[in-house]
């Protein structure tokens, strides 16, 4: 099942809006449904960035704690990048705001280059 959960209104109708323009570019139905977030429970920590978590080397060289790995912005950010979901120029834009060294930014296109093959 796949879902979108909100908190209000706005966010209700962006949903809606969102599943009726995706809705137009499929031919079968998008059937994600749209429910209002209740009580939420965190995964257990394993489950937590889990695709950085299998980039062990790079998240040892981050220093995070469980608990760091599960509020960073930047572990949130990295997570998505070795999963193969942000372009190199995407990476660009946010690499000043990460803080990475230079074996981490070249670990992270490294990762980007095998989900992106020129």
């Amino acid at each position: 099942m796949s879902a979108i959960f909100y908190h209000n209104e706005e966010q209700k109708e962006a949903a809606e809006k969102s599943k009726e323009v995706h809705q137009k570019k499929k031919m079968r139905p998008v059937v994600t449904k749209i429910l209002k977030a209740e009580t939420f429970y965190d995964a257990e920590n394993y489950h937590q960035k889990y695709l950085l978590r299998n980039k062990r080397a790079l998240l040892n060289s981050l220093g995070l704690n469980d608990k760091q790995v599960i509020t960073s912005h930047v572990a949130c950010r990295l997570n998505g990048y070795v999963g193969g979901y942000g372009s190199e120029d995407q990476f660009d834009e946010d690499l000043p705001k990460l803080g990475l060294s230079k074996e981490q930014e070249e670990f992270v296109r490294n990762c980007i280059d095998q989900a992106y093959p020129a």
